[in-house]
């Protein structure tokens, strides 16, 4: 009890699940665009199930506290420039998401006649589940640095780490469905992937970008382009 009575945990509890909703929220925009590759009727279970899985994943992570340390141990140096584990992970991960949202900016480009361009290869759940697994693990190494770094109880941690995915769950659908009905949002979106892949190279050569630049930048485009919405639905309608 005078473990929950101490107010300094309940800060950082409330503090970190605050945080930990900031940070997946492009992991969260990453798996609602993977999911909507899906049948309609397996879009929910797809979300769900990267979600858990990012859920699983992080609490891992964070009874692996000593490993994830561990990983800032240079490797190896390019150009007289220390590279350790999580640095190769990073910059992994990035190359990952910005060939991703090139390829899928450039297949949203080409597929506006669709009598012409071919089928596009159907995309299986297990696939789609695969991909959402190799971004949660890039991700996640954020998630749990920051849980490291604001809460010094691994309880408090993991418990801000599930309320923060229970409630991504909840929006989970909505911001998938409104990225569906909107392509230009869904660009957008796919624009802020790319920066964010960008970020984490830049990241793993230790190059920072206050992440503060990289969220307002997103939520001002975001704001612009509803604004933009609201706009021509007026316009569209006599």
């Amino acid at each position: 009890m005078e473990f929950l009575s101490n107010p300094d945990i309940w800060i950082a509890f409330f503090t970190l699940c605050a945080l930990e909703i900031v940070l997946g929220i492009d992991n969260l925009i990453f798996i609602s665009i993977l999911a909507g590759k899906l049948p309609k009727e397996q879009q929910r279970k797809g979300r769900q199930v990267g979600l858990s899985l990012a859920l699983l994943i992080r609490i891992g992570l964070l009874f692996s506290i000593s490993w994830i340390m561990g990983l800032t141990s240079d490797i190896f140096s390019v150009f007289n420039k220390g590279i350790s584990g999580r640095d190769l992970i990073l910059i992994l991960g990035g190359l990952f998401l910005i060939y991703k949202s090139v390829k899928e900016i450039h297949e949203k480009m080409e597929s506006k006649d669709e009598a012409i361009v071919p089928k596009v290869k159907k995309v299986t759940f297990q696939g789609v589940v695969t991909q959402i697994v190799l971004i949660d693990i890039v991700f996640s190494f954020d998630s749990v640095i920051t849980a490291v770094g604001m809460a010094d109880h691994i309880s408090v941690m993991i418990a801000a780490v599930i309320v923060s995915m229970i409630i991504m769950m909840l929006i989970a659908g909505k911001l998938s469905d409104f990225v569906n009905r909107n392509p230009t949002i869904k660009v957008l979106a796919l624009s802020f992937l790319l920066m964010i892949g960008t970020a984490l190279i830049a990241e793993g050569v230790d190059f920072h970008i206050p992440k503060g630049y990289i969220y307002f930048s997103m939520a001002f485009a975001v704001i612009v382009e509803i604004i933009n919405i609201r706009i021509g639905s007026r316009k569209a309608t006599p």
